[in-house]
């Protein structure tokens, strides 16, 4: 058994969770890794304990329902061992908002917002407790940028992006790291499963090199990870504008523009 922490990682069976699985056992962690796919996380984590000497708990688990949700959420409430949790698990959904079912959004919002704000509560408490551990949240970039056409998809991760936010400067203090990570189109599943040929699909970066990019900004303590970012000071600029709005926004009266009849 490792003397690291162990890292807890959801949508392990495939595409990014997979990879980060991979990483983080060659680094020396036990893991312990949710899908739904049993036989493919019984694979992964066959291969893992032989080529990296570590410890894999295999936990079969739907995050959209209730019962298994709940289950990993006592899992990380309890076993002290865990000290990162790589909130992996995720769904896409293409297509215009008025082709949209309410059924699709509301799976899509349950595994993209719902369990992945569950997880984070259940351990962010027992992490401040012990002053230390790491929280990686799994965004996108389309949660930045609305022209893409996928409303309901982009705001979930746009919910992702702000809740990471949050949730560094609640738990920085307490020692706890939070991490979150945008990638642009990845080479992964989820376009099959959303309906898209991402053979067809170009600007795709590969499932490796995304979390390998990754992982310098988790070892960097970056609050926000955009691995296809060429110039890092595109988002300083994008945040300092969002911050320098702040000071404004605390005021008894409507701003001159909005009193003054066109």
């Amino acid at each position: 058994m490792s003397t690291k922490p162990t890292v807890l990682v959801t949508g392990a069976s495939s595409g990014i969770g997979a990879v980060y699985a991979d990483r983080f056992a060659r680094r020396g962690h036990d893991l312990v890794l949710v899908a739904r796919d049993v036989k493919r996380l019984d694979s992964l984590a066959e291969r893992l304990r032989r080529e990296a000497g570590i410890a894999v708990d295999v936990v079969q688990a739907d995050l959209t329902q209730a019962d298994d949700l709940a289950r990993i959420e006592t899992r990380l409430r309890e076993d002290a061992r865990i000290g990162i949790l790589v909130n992996n698990a995720g769904a896409a959904l293409l297509g215009r908002f008025t082709d949209q079912t309410p059924e699709r959004m509301a799976d899509l919002i349950g595994l993209n917002v719902t369990a992945l704000t569950r997880l984070a509560g259940a351990v962010a408490p027992r992490l401040a407790a012990s002053g230390e551990g790491a929280i990686v949240n799994i965004g996108s970039v389309v949660g930045l940028a609305p022209e893409f056409g996928m409303s309901v998809y982009g705001a979930t991760k746009a919910f992702v992006l702000y809740l990471s936010q949050g949730l560094h400067l609640e738990l920085a203090p307490s020692g706890v790291y939070v991490q979150a990570v945008l990638p642009a189109a990845t080479r992964t599943e989820i376009w099959e499963r959303s309906g898209a040929d991402v053979n067809t699909m170009s600007g795709v970066m590969d499932t490796d090199e995304l979390v390998d990019a990754a992982l310098v900004g988790f070892d960097r303590r970056e609050t926000v990870t955009i691995p296809p970012l060429p110039d890092a000071g595109q988002w300083d600029s994008f945040d300092a504008a969002r911050a320098a709005m702040l000071p404004n926004f605390a005021q008894d009266h409507a701003a001159e523009r909005y009193r003054t009849v066109a």
